[in-house]
């Protein structure tokens, strides 16, 4: 039997359609708020990064995700900036923004490996390392597999490789240090080599050697790490021994940290919305007038009055200022909705909640 609840008799059909359209609304949300995007904030996937605020978190370091390079204008040489795989190139004015970052003494960290956005960008502010982009196989120290090779030799850092004893690779590729000036802090094990026709073998062309997989450099007043292996950094291999230890390192290493995924996959909607007002002091001036206006409407009891109005509206189309609805109109009504009902029920019913209205209770 229905049951009447806000005015609205809930029967098992109107329940299920309400319940479908929750579920869609729902699944609506999630969409907006997560991505699938490789290396992806918001992607919980297995190849996305969203355990990366995780780790930022545990290090208290303030975090800002942008979305363009403007971001770098406020963030002083108390600030890491994490650039991860970069799908396009930056821009002459981009690249001077975080050229001006480095020179106030801020910290960049360019995470590449088969990609030319992060060489672009190494080359655009300075740095002399560059990610050779050749796939780095080790047949002897590896985790599972050849094309997941363990770093092993890690040289000594007061910040960045304190408490790391090797990192996990998942198909990196390595450094090659510019110049004198650049400090390798992580390398292969002598039994890696370069798979330079890629056939997943070591031939005779190819050279056993332990290879730069991190390095560290100054670059203006600041300094500049690449990591040959975005990847690192992805869900699945933060738990793989070292990895987590040397991200946290790295996030931790400032007071700020800037997420820069200015120039890979794009943030989900909702989550864009999000970012975007929270990086825009109108916007958040707007949202917080909206804010207060409503909370004022509501405490003068504007949405009761509303509601009161809706709840007046019948379903042939007339309101409260319509006529008023007689005895008969309601007897009516009830022989409709009700055939299975006595007369004598119906109309005992139909008086009963006539007497109600003319004593001043609820017209409908």
């Amino acid at each position: 039997m229905p049951r009447e609840l806000l005015g609205i008799e809930w029967d098992v059909p109107r329940v299920l359609l309400v319940a479908l359209v929750a579920a869609t609304l729902l699944g609506l949300v999630v969409a907006a708020s997560t991505s699938s995007a490789a290396f992806g904030l918001y992607n919980p996937g297995w190849e996305g990064t969203s355990e990366l605020r995780a780790v930022a978190d545990e290090t208290g370091t303030e975090t800002t995700v942008i979305q363009n390079t403007t971001g770098y204008r406020s963030a002083g040489p108390d600030s890491v900036a994490v650039v991860l795989a970069p799908d396009r190139g930056y821009t002459d004015r981009e690249a001077a923004r975080i050229r001006a970052f480095l020179d106030r003494g801020g910290t960049l960290v360019v995470a590449e490996d088969v990609g030319t956005g992060g060489n672009e960008l190494l080359a655009a502010v300075g740095a002399s390392a560059r990610v050779n982009g050749t796939l780095l196989r080790d047949e002897r120290f590896n985790y599972r597999s050849p094309a997941m090779p363990l770093a092993r030799n890690v040289t000594a850092n007061e910040t960045l490789t304190r408490g790391v004893d090797r990192l996990t690779l998942n198909y990196a590729s390595v450094v090659e240090p510019g110049d004198d000036n650049t400090t390798v802090l992580v390398r292969s094990s002598g039994f890696a080599y370069l798979d330079t026709n890629d056939n997943g073998e070591l031939d005779d062309s190819e050279r056993l050697a332990s290879r730069p997989v991190a390095t560290v450099e100054r670059a203006g007043q600041g300094r500049v790490v690449v990591v040959s292996d975005p990847s690192l950094f992805i869900n699945t291999m933060l738990e793989r021994s070292g990895n987590r230890r040397f991200a946290r390192n790295l996030l931790g290493s400032e007071e700020r940290l800037l997420l820069d995924f200015s120039h890979t996959a794009d943030l989900p909607p909702l989550t864009l919305a999000v970012v975007t007002v929270r990086n825009t002091p109108l916007l958040q001036t707007l949202v917080g007038c909206l804010a207060v206006g409503l909370v004022g409407a509501w405490g003068a009891g504007w949405f009761g009055r509303f509601g009161g109005l809706l709840g007046r509206v019948r379903g042939d189309g007339r309101s409260a200022d319509a006529a008023p609805v007689t005895e008969a109109d309601l007897v009516a009504y009830l022989r409709e909705r009700h055939p299975e009902w006595e007369e004598s029920r119906i109309r005992r019913i139909a008086q009963g909640i006539s007497t109600e209205r003319g004593e001043g209770g609820a017209d409908d």
